[in-house]
């Protein structure tokens, strides 16, 4: 690997370790920056029951759902840029995002006059919306040679203006508390982060993160082409059609247990491209490692930036994450003129 690949993946570990101790260390109820180190003898010897509560029980399950959730989100960004060839491609373009925000909503406008109240229903309903999403989507773009991507494309824009359609008579239909929960959920938070929600989630991200990385060599031959890439002997319909679904096991989980978080998956595999190429080798890994970064990153400042209230994290990324879309959309056009 050269020497210059192995320094950005080393940048990538310690902006996790960094974004860590800060969001480890700070928050409304107590700053301290020796809390990430109770454990170590002499750095706070005199730590309180609440201090340990705080660190353990809520901000270090944050941290862990927000390491993998920028991970999950930057990876399946990458694997669907390189699947689509198309340096717009994120993981919510074809309509995942937009299936789990329907069934969620459902259940928050919806739910409580079937008696299905709580995180979990929503949670639930989320990633089974995520899963029927991408189904339909799959059979609407697959065909007798398999998976096409101009059709996949069409097919999500399809599903995502019908599921707008959908959110917006669900919303018409939903009291003001019902509506409030609404939105917070379409901005997504960390903030509902705690030790009993994250195994299941864990599991469907874990599953997509080894699998995708496991596959990063043969992702990477898509980028000479579909044929060329048989010719190296990928069987490219199995692998497109892999591709599909553990991008939308590890999205679905992710939306499942933080609400709609966009521009991770957009944004950071552009970052990621500019300082290692497009080599998914090398590009997946630098992507995971900057998109965990940045995500834990950004809940601290979310956190920080009008506490002791909380800003949604979407708000943030999108803030950060629009302008640096709208800043390549630029160079690539003067690019393109010169």
């Amino acid at each position: 690997m050269p020497l210059e690949r192995r320094y950005w993946l080393l940048v990538g570990v310690m902006g996790i370790a960094v974004s860590s101790v800060l969001l480890l260390s700070s928050g409304p109820v107590m700053s301290d920056w020796r809390l990430p180190f109770i454990w170590l003898p002499g750095v706070l010897s005199e730590a309180t029951d609440i201090q340990k509560t705080v660190l353990i029980d809520i901000r270090l399950p944050r941290l862990v759902l927000g390491l993998m959730v920028g991970a999950v989100l930057a990876q399946s960004g990458t694997a669907m840029q390189t699947l689509c060839r198309n340096p717009l491609a994120d993981p919510g373009l074809i309509g995942i995002s937009g299936g789990a925000a329907v069934f969620a909503l459902a259940v928050i406008a919806l739910g409580p006059e079937f008696g299905l109240q709580g995180q979990l229903w929503v949670s639930g309903a989320a990633f089974i919306g995520a899963l029927l999403t991408t189904f339909v989507v799959y059979h609407l773009a697959g065909g007798r040679s398999g998976v096409h991507v101009a059709t996949l494309l069409l097919a999500g824009v399809a599903i995502n203006a019908l599921a707008g359609s959908i959110l917006g008579l669900l919303s018409y239909y939903a009291n003001d508390d019902a509506l409030r929960l609404m939105s917070f959920w379409q901005m997504g938070s960390l903030a509902g982060a705690d030790w009993q929600q994250l195994p299941l989630g864990f599991l469907f991200m874990g599953v997509s993160c080894v699998a995708l990385f496991i596959h990063r060599r043969a992702i990477n031959t898509l980028l000479l082409g579909e044929r060329q890439a048989r010719y190296l002997g990928v069987n490219v319909g199995t692998l497109k059609r892999r591709i599909i679904f553990f991008v939308a096991l590890g999205v679905g989980g992710a939306v499942a247990l933080t609400g709609m978080i966009g521009f991770i998956g957009l944004t950071i595999p552009h970052i990621a491209r500019m300082l290692v190429g497009a080599n998914v080798r090398w590009l997946m890994p630098v992507s995971m490692l900057f998109g965990a970064a940045i995500l834990v990153l950004t809940d601290w400042l979310a956190k920080t930036l009008v506490a002791p209230a909380e800003l949604p994290i979407g708000i943030i990324t999108a803030a950060i994450g629009a302008p640096f879309f709208i800043y390549l959309l630029m160079k690539q056009r003067r690019r393109f003129y010169a």
